[in-house]
């Protein structure tokens, strides 16, 4: 190479890389559009701990009742067993996550939710947002984020 000569562009001689894949395509080898790629929506989607509980819910299980889904998501707000969540306690969350919640996480296409069922399943944006908080390692609210995770992450121990 010569003296002046700028150094080669590694990433043009790099067949694996295709034109505009972003580095969470090639690394998770996923397929991302490019709305999922503005850090904005994801923010929102995590923005409050009961979101992220929802999301770290679908990485256990990928298909909720909102009901079941509500009396887990006591259980962990409360850190008190499932069995033991007062009847009350349970419709708050239910209610919050049915009028906010919810309807947050679908229309930035991170759930999908069948209103005639009342089922929650994973949406096209689910793992870009598991991908933020996996990389994040952390969150404003740590207890409540560490309790979520140790009950999808079995070798996560308190």
């Amino acid at each position: 190479m010569a003296e002046n000569e700028p150094p080669p562009d590694e990433w043009e001689n790099d067949s694996s890389q295709s034109a505009g894949e972003s580095a969470a395509e090639r690394d998770l080898d996923i397929d991302v559009s490019e709305v999922v790629l503005e850090l904005q929506p994801v923010f929102e989607a995590i923005a409050h701990p009961r979101r992220r509980y929802l999301v770290y819910t679908l990485a256990e299980e990928t298909e909720w009742s909102l009901d079941d889904l509500a009396t887990k998501l006591a259980a962990w707000e409360t850190d008190t067993a499932e069995a033991n969540i007062a009847t009350l306690t349970r419709q708050e969350m239910y209610t919050s996550l049915y009028h906010s919640h919810v309807p947050k996480l679908v229309d930035l296409d991170v759930i999908e939710f069948d209103d005639s069922t009342e089922t929650i399943t994973p949406g096209p944006h689910t793992v870009q947002v598991l991908a933020a908080l996996e990389g994040a390692g952390g969150s404003l609210d740590n207890r409540q984020e560490t309790h979520a995770r140790s009950e999808f992450d079995r070798e996560d121990t308190r």
